[in-house]
Order: structure tokens, then C-alpha cells, then sequence
């Protein structure tokens, strides 16, 4: 996704969301405002965030729920952070932040180290660090310490599964069926020589 900074609160991206979805899920822009009694201008930043997060698509001025907006909207409150947690992971800008946080030895930033990464996006940096702040916490990827000015990796913040780990080996194996006799262990290689026949030795 690309680097760009959220736009709106994550109520004001619900708020357009469900209301898409009384239309039956696709509606026109122009509509979709007056239904809200608001100019189309002030809806597009819940909009073009809702298309960075793939919870909408929109095509000739008109806005169609996905699949991924869909299912946001059928979730219970801790599944829609899921959701948001994993959709806001892809976008370049929290992806950075992440990596970021987690390769930091405190699992944090300064204010400042917060806004060089954020002056990428070219945006006005208060309106970008509040509205960052607010998504990363509602997500529960961070926290942001308003005593020490400083952006903390959240519980939830892992920016890859770690599938590196074996499995564990079984504690003991598998019993035999009732009435088998389970069977030896093969003999080491000094074992078949020595009890080896002639006969087996020359025929190999």
C-alpha cells in the first residue's frame, strides 16, 4: 500500500462504512453525503482511507464495499481491531513505524524520531502525528507515553508470524496395535557384520 498518513478517525471510517452498507453496500459519493448533510469534499478523507485499508473501492463516483469491508462490519469490536490491526500492517507508513519500534533497544520513539519517518508523507506533520496516534492506539499496535513523549510497541504489534520454530518432537511414540509385537530396532552397521553368514556376505 502506499505511503500514506491517516486522514480521518477510525470512527469517522466506521461512521462512512455502515452507512454504505444501509445502501446495501454500494451507494454514490454525492448521496452518501447528503445523507450525512455534509459537502462531498468533507467525506472523502473517511473515503480515500477506507480505499487504503481496502474496505471500499470506488469507481465513477461511486463507492462499493469489499470483501475485507464486509467482513469488518459482521465482526464484534475486538475482531474489527483484528481486522484494522492486520489491514494497517500492509500500508508502508505503519509498517515502517513497526519496524521501527521493534528494532528500537526501549521498543520506542522520540517525538522527533516519530516525525522524520512521518515527513515521508509529505503531510501536515501535528494533523499526521495526532491522527497516527489515534489509529495505532485504537489498533492496539502502540501506545504513546504523553509524560515522556514517546511511541511504545503495543501487545499486539508482531509484524510477521514467526513460523521459524520446529515442531517439537513426540514425548514417546506410538504404541502398537492390540496383538502386534512391535518390532525390534534395526542393529547398528557392526551388528549385521558381525552376525552376518557367510552365505549373506558373499551373495551381499
Amino acid at each position: 500500500m502506499p505511503t500514506t498518513y491517516p486522514k480521518c478517525t477510525p470512527s469517522e471510517l466506521q461512521g462512512l462504512l455502515v452507512l454504505l452498507n444501509s445502501h446495501g453496500g454500494s451507494e454514490d459519493l454525492a448521496l452518501l453525503a447528503d445523507d450525512l448533510d455534509l459537502e462531498i469534499d468533507e467525506i472523502l478523507p473517511a473515503v480515500d482511507y477506507s480505499q487504503v485499508l481496502q474496505m471500499l473501492k470506488v469507481q465513477d463516483g461511486r463507492a462499493t464495499l469489499t470483501d475485507t469491508g464486509k467482513k469488518y462490519l459482521a465482526a464484534s469490536i475486538r475482531e474489527r481491531k483484528a481486522i484494522l490491526r492486520d489491514q494497517l500492517r500492509r500500508t508502508t507508513l505503519f509498517r515502517t513505524l513497526l519496524r521501527a519500534l521493534e528494532s528500537s533497544p526501549t521498543r520506542s520513539l522520540t517525538d522527533d524520531q516519530l516525525a522524520q519517518i512521518v515527513s515521508v508523507t509529505a503531510a501536515s506533520a501535528d494533523d499526521a502525528l495526532t491522527k497516527i496516534v489515534t489509529w495505532g492506539r485504537h489498533a492496539e499496535l502502540f501506545r504513546y507515553d504523553s509524560v515522556q513523549h514517546l511511541l511504545v510497541l503495543g501487545p499486539h504489534a508482531t509484524t510477521k508470524p514467526s513460523g521459524s520454530a520446529r515442531p517439537p518432537p513426540p514425548a514417546n511414540p506410538p504404541a502398537p496395535p492390540p496383538g502386534r509385537v512391535s518390532p525390534k530396532p534395526a542393529p547398528a552397521p557392526a551388528e549385521l557384520v558381525s552376525r552376518a553368514s557367510p552365505v549373506a556376505v558373499a551373495t551381499g
